[in-house]
């Protein structure tokens, strides 16, 4: 399980790296293991609402395994999935979400509201906290140095 979060946690510093929030998501296959989708943050980059790493994971692993289900699939996520993103995993029919830090602003798993709890047709496994140490200082570094250069979140490209 670490295996897979350290690789998400790579990502989501990929993203840092590019000044996009950092979150990073890996998808595997169970009983490979086999990582068959990646995604890091790039709504800043991509100027795209949807550009969070879960769902560009997704759509990477729906690529990669050629259909929409993604059945006996696990998740790996630095931060619990938001509403959007719980929606995508609802119907990708990922087995199981794999969380480390939580969002107590749009955590839809467990924090804000728990999407996988309510009456849809299929409700993934969850678990969350793994990491969360490490998953919650990137992110909090991540903003402490926003605020220590007097900027607000700096938006890729919106000086053009």
């Amino acid at each position: 399980m670490e295996e897979y979060m350290k690789r998400a946690i790579e990502l989501a510093g990929e993203a840092a790296a590019e000044g996009e929030v950092p979150v990073g998501a890996v998808i595997v296959q169970r009983k490979t293991g086999r990582i068959v989708g990646e995604g890091r943050n790039m709504r800043e980059g991509a100027k795209n609402a949807l550009a969070h790493a879960e769902i560009i994971a997704i759509n990477a692993a729906c690529r990669n395994l050629g259909g929409w289900r993604l059945p006996d699939c696990v998740m790996y996520v630095t931060l619990e999935p938001c509403p959007m993103c719980c929606g995508a995993i609802i119907n990708s029919r990922i087995d199981q979400v794999v969380f480390g830090a939580y969002d107590q602003k749009s955590g839809s798993a467990v924090s804000v509201q728990r999407m996988f709890e309510l009456p849809y047709n299929y409700r993934p496994e969850l678990i969350g906290g793994v990491m969360e140490q490490e998953c919650s200082a990137m992110l909090s570094e991540f903003f402490r140095e926003l605020r220590l250069r007097g900027k607000k979140y700096k938006k890729i490209g919106a000086d053009k």
